[in-house]
């Protein structure tokens, strides 16, 4: 009777890395560690510097439309204010009221008009603001998960 063939098992990758690691001494093991840690933190100061980056142009071009809302509602508060001014005026060219008092009326009621609809620009432009979010979501995940695998790891 032949005997029985004794399969002899393949090693696996896990089994050579665990034959490599026992290997190793424990200063080569904490150098590695050290390595993978700092590249750890490299990668993740390199993801913080790029979700600062889109934090700061969304501020920045939200900046830019209040400066202009707020450029144009000027603008339009001044021109506008002369116009109505002349315009009430004529409409009060029959009434006791002197002419300054006509052009006083003329111009409270546009810098009201104007000043409501700057305000609502600006408000507006505020308001897409504080919908960003000032924490970098993606960098703070990732902590997150370093944390848990140095945990895990040591």
């Amino acid at each position: 009777m032949a005997a029985p063939k004794m399969m002899m098992a393949r090693p696996t990758e896990s089994d050579s890395h665990l034959a490599h690691t026992d290997s190793e001494g424990l200063p080569t093991l904490f150098s590695r560690l050290g390595d993978d840690v700092m590249q750890l933190v490299d990668s993740q100061l390199t993801l913080l510097k790029v979700e600062l980056k889109e934090e700061a142009r969304a501020y920045v071009t939200g900046s830019v439309l209040i400066a202009i809302g707020g450029l144009i509602a000027l603008v339009g508060f001044a021109l506008a204010n002369v116009a109505l001014a002349f315009g009430v005026s004529t409409l009060f060219a029959q009434t006791t009221l002197s002419e300054p008092a006509q052009f006083a009326l003329g111009f409270v009621i546009t810098g009201v008009f104007y000043l409501v609809a700057g305000g609502m620009i600006v408000w507006a432009m505020k308001s897409r603001l504080e919908k960003v979010d000032l924490v970098p979501d993606r960098f703070v995940e990732e902590l997150r998960k370093d944390k848990q695998w140095l945990k895990n790891e040591i």
